[in-house]
This record gives C-alpha cells, structure tokens and sequence, in this order.
C-alpha cells in the first residue's frame, strides 16, 4: 500500500507539478492538496484524510508553515511533516525543526532527490539533508554526557528516539511504563533545552547514542 501525501503549499501550480512528479513514485501517492494552514486543519478536522506524511511549504498567507508545523505536530503527532521551501536560513531551518518538522528540502531538489528524502523520511522518521543537519547540529551546540549527566537509562531512551516506534511501545521495549518513559524524555528535554523529539533524535545521532 502507498503512503500517502498531502502538499500544503499557495502556489498551486508549484503544488500541483509537485504531486505529478509524486503520483509517478512507485510507494507513494498525493491525496489531496491545501494552500495553507488554515484549509490543512479544516480538511483535518472534517475528513478521515490523515496523511502519512505531510509536504509543507513555509512562506504561506493566512497561516504560514511554521504555525502549521506547531499545530500538526500538538494535534497530530504521527503526521511526518517535511519542510519544503525555497528557504534554507540557518532561522528557518531551527524553527521548523524546533516547532516538529522531520524533514527538510529545498524546492530546486531533483525528483530523485525528492523520492529518496520521502522514503528516508518513511523509513527512519526524520530526513535532513547534510547542508540541513549542519545548521541543526551547530544550532544544538551541546556537550556531550561527560559534562551533561545522562544515565544508562536515559541512553537507553535517546537510542528508541531515532526509531519510529511511539513511546508505549519503547516503553515495552525499555520493560516499564509509558509515563516512565516519557518523564525520561521530559527530563532529556529539561537537561539539553530541546523542546521536540526530533531534537532528541538529532542530538542521539550526533553524540553516538543511536
């Protein structure tokens, strides 16, 4: 079965040349299309339209992508969101990412490239290029766990964090509950100043915990 893809993106023609190039990926398939934020939630909320993955431009009147990114992320957290923009500012990059973006790519990205991020991004949950994973390892800018106390445990979570599974069943994994878990990310969160999981999963991969 195709994963399915929804573009939020005002220029429609932009949009609609983007979910031709999509529709001819063998695992994956465009479903409908939204010009901004505020149309994304209103299909959202009045359609059992979820998409697996979400293509969303930044630079969007009424509500841009980085409101829209917030939002899915609070309301629907399984949604893997992919910022696709012609900006690739070290602040847009941060920003997107902070607020729950797991992807990132430019729109001059050859279709290649483009099928390649969306399966990455299918695969291991988060995709940045490495112009991408630059700006986000230099904006973390933290020590490693010799100086930041982290326990074995707390490792233990930071390596889940790279994985698609959700925190009831690295709580399995882990063998205790899933509001432990999740006071282990909290905490992680509190130490590192990082606010998502995705930050969480940067900073495993950086540091060798993933």
């Amino acid at each position: 079965m195709k994963k399915t893809i929804v573009i939020v993106d005002d220029h429609i023609l932009i949009a609609k040349a983007l979910q031709g190039i999509i529709d001819n990926f063998a695992a994956f398939e465009v479903i409908y299309v939204c010009e901004n934020g505020k149309e994304l939630i209103k299909n959202f909320e009045n359609s059992n339209k979820i998409p697996d993955i979400l293509l969303l431009d930044i630079s969007m009147p009424i509500m841009d992508g980085f409101e829209t990114v917030a939002w899915v992320t609070a309301h629907h957290p399984e949604v893997k969101v992919m910022a696709l923009s012609m900006q690739g500012e070290e602040k847009s990059v941060i920003k997107m990412v902070s607020n729950g973006a797991k992807g990132y790519l430019l729109k001059n990205a050859h279709p290649v490239e483009l099928e390649n991020a969306l399966t990455k991004l299918n695969i291991n949950g988060f995709f940045y290029p490495d112009w991408a994973s630059k700006i986000i390892f230099s904006s973390l800018n933290k020590t490693k766990d010799m100086e930041i106390k982290i326990s074995d445990r707390e490792k233990e979570f930071l390596k889940y964090t790279v994985t698609e599974l959700n925190y009831k069943e690295i709580a399995d994994k882990m063998f205790c509950s899933p509001r432990t878990v999740e006071s282990y990310r909290d905490q992680l969160c509190e130490k590192l100043e990082l606010k998502t999981r995705v930050g969480l999963a940067v900073f495993a991969i950086k540091n060798g915990f993933a």
